[in-house]
């Protein structure tokens, strides 16, 4: 790029940068030296492939999507939580935002993910363990209670059942006197990974796909700053992927979400700003800021040339990151403190628009007070004291992050060749991403993949090729064992006994009449988010509404592959 396009570029960049500045933000060093809010080549040389660069908040969105970087704003803080009982985990987010978090992400626990009622007897041993149970509204009053969803954003890690459990947050949300035409937040919905990776999903890909056309066009109708969709790459890392492939198979689901919508009539520059996504950020620095850098770009390019985005907002890749818990060991756990603050740099530096940092003691347990304490705390280091926050994409420019973004954009963009050309054979009517990626799925081409690059790691840490702090070098330690918290077995026998309670006290003509008008709908090909609703206000619990689903729409089992 001449320099004349580069001094316009950066001519276009001041006059944005200038009707959106905070002049709140640190703009000096520790040693108050006077920094830029961006940098770029000098006005007098020429920069070849600039325009692959660019400015901060213009297309092609490398080096972000604002002018201002976190000077207009910094990223939100979004701790993941939840356990044992609503009540519980309520006590556990008034003390995140107490102590300065941004924004409540809630874990659910696995008979919750499943779509199973605490009483099931699949549910036996796991209520509370891995995340907070919910059975039905009532549930998701008591987590959120204190707590105005009407000004907190909130995002739910849940997919397989995310719709009714969607239901049961507005329901809360009404109950609190918030018009939910007004909630922000988040709902992962995002099947696809699931088949891929993580393996929590209630039907065949076909009915989640209807639920999840059904809740993308209800929340651009209703609820136009709810994002219905976080395409999540996190789980497809933390099954063994590599940067590349979680970085490819991410942004393909989101193409064949992109296609979805857009085989319901609807159109991308309205349903497109409503997808958000979900990365890991994992140890190796400089690949993950390479990572985050080429996610936009590439998400940008697609959205506007293939999918015909025009707005800035349709074209822009908002996302969430979560430090690896998959590099965090059980020996020597304080070192965990460190990998995720490193982490958490990357994703900083890579320009991520909310993050939540793992705790010292994920590897062993659901985090501690203490532990979820630290791991808050390391963000607002990050945040307050580093000065990272001062300068629009820092590390834009340098020739390693460039040509490591160049690299990881080359490798996704032949992994979507591959995952067109899977489809070529059995095209679905949504479009040819979706053809692909459901071929993947029925064929286990994705989980074969990751399962061989997991396999690669795993036989280098072995072998001592990849060095793993106090796991294969550096062994010997002061530190002795951490005090872990624990669920207690009271929490499953007073969840089941409070349901109890609960189905006794509601009217169950309304259960029924409301469940029997979803079933109908479930049978026609109506939008099933306004019965659900019902369903939910009626206090229908998680288990009931899925059950049936189940009826009308079956099960899915994985086809065996060895």
């Amino acid at each position: 790029m001449n320099t004349e396009d580069i001094e316009e570029g950066r001519r276009r960049w001041q006059d944005r940068y200038d009707k959106v500045r905070n002049d709140g933000m640190r703009r000096t060093t520790l040693s108050e030296l006077e920094v830029e809010p961006v940098y770029g080549p000098p006005a007098d040389q020429p920069y070849a492939g600039f325009e692959r660069i660019g400015w901060p908040g213009e297309f092609p969105y490398t080096r972000g999507l604002y002018p201002t970087g976190y000077r207009g704003r910094a990223w939100t803080i979004r701790q993941f939580a939840g356990f044992g009982n609503a009540e519980q985990t309520n006590e556990r987010y008034r003390m995140i935002l107490a102590a300065g978090g941004g924004g409540l992400s809630v874990a659910f626990d696995m008979p919750t993910l499943m779509g199973r009622d605490s009483d099931d007897e699949r549910s036996l041993g796991e209520v509370g363990h891995c995340g907070v149970a919910v059975d039905s509204a009532a549930d998701m009053d008591v987590l959120f209670r204190d707590i105005p969803l009407g000004d907190v954003t909130t995002s739910m890690t849940i997919s397989g059942p995310a719709v009714p459990a969607f239901c049961m947050y507005l329901v809360a949300a009404e109950r609190q006197g918030v018009d939910i035409g007004t909630l922000n937040g988040t709902l992962q919905t995002d099947i696809y990974k699931e088949y891929i990776a993580q393996k929590e999903w209630l039907f065949a890909p076909e009915p989640h796909l209807r639920l999840i056309g059904d809740l993308m066009e209800y929340c651009a109708e209703k609820i136009p700053a709810y994002k219905p969709l976080s395409v999540s790459g996190y789980h497809i890392r933390e099954a063994g992927a590599t940067a590349a492939q979680e970085l490819a198979y991410t942004l393909a689901n989101g193409f064949g979400y992109v296609e979805l919508g857009l085989s319901r009539g609807m159109d991308v520059d309205v349903f497109g700003p409503g997808l958000s996504f979900f990365f890991d950020a994992h140890v190796d620095f400089f690949e993950e800021i390479a990572k985050f850098r080429a996610a936009r770009r590439i998400w940008a390019r697609w959205m506007r040339d293939v999918y015909g985005a025009k707005t800035a907002k349709a074209q822009w890749l908002r996302f969430h990151t979560q430090t690896a818990g998959v590099s965090l060991t059980a020996q020597q756990p304080y070192n965990n403190v460190v990998r995720t603050a490193v982490e958490a740099l990357a994703a900083v530096l890579g320009g991520t628009n909310s993050l939540h940092t793992n705790a010292l003691d994920e590897t062993l347990a659901l985090p501690s007070e203490q532990a979820a304490e630290i791991a808050l705390r390391t963000q607002q280091v990050l945040m307050e004291e580093t000065g990272v926050a001062a300068v629009a994409d820092p590390l834009g420019g340098s020739w390693y992050v460039e040509a490591l973004t160049d690299r990881l954009e080359a490798e996704a963009e032949a992994t979507f060749a591959k995952i067109r050309e899977l489809g070529e054979s059995s095209p679905h009517p949504i479009g040819p991403m979706t053809s692909g990626i459901l071929r993947g799925i029925e064929d286990g081409w994705f989980t074969g993949e990751i399962a061989e690059s997991a396999f690669r790691y795993q036989r280098a840490v072995e072998k001592g090729d990849k060095r793993v702090v106090g796991v294969n070098c550096h062994e010997g330690s002061v530190t002795g064992d951490l005090e872990i918290m624990r669920v207690s077995h009271e929490v499953e026998r007073d969840q089941v006994a409070t349901l109890g309670k609960r189905r006794g006290a509601r009217d169950q003509a309304a259960v029924d009449s409301a469940l029997g008008a979803m079933r109908d709908v479930a049978r026609g090909s109506g939008n099933l988010v306004p019965p659900m609703l019902a369903a939910a206000r009626a206090e229908a619990t998680l288990g009931e509404i899925c059950d049936v689903l189940r009826e009308e729409w079956g099960t899915y089992t994985e086809p065996a592959r060895f």
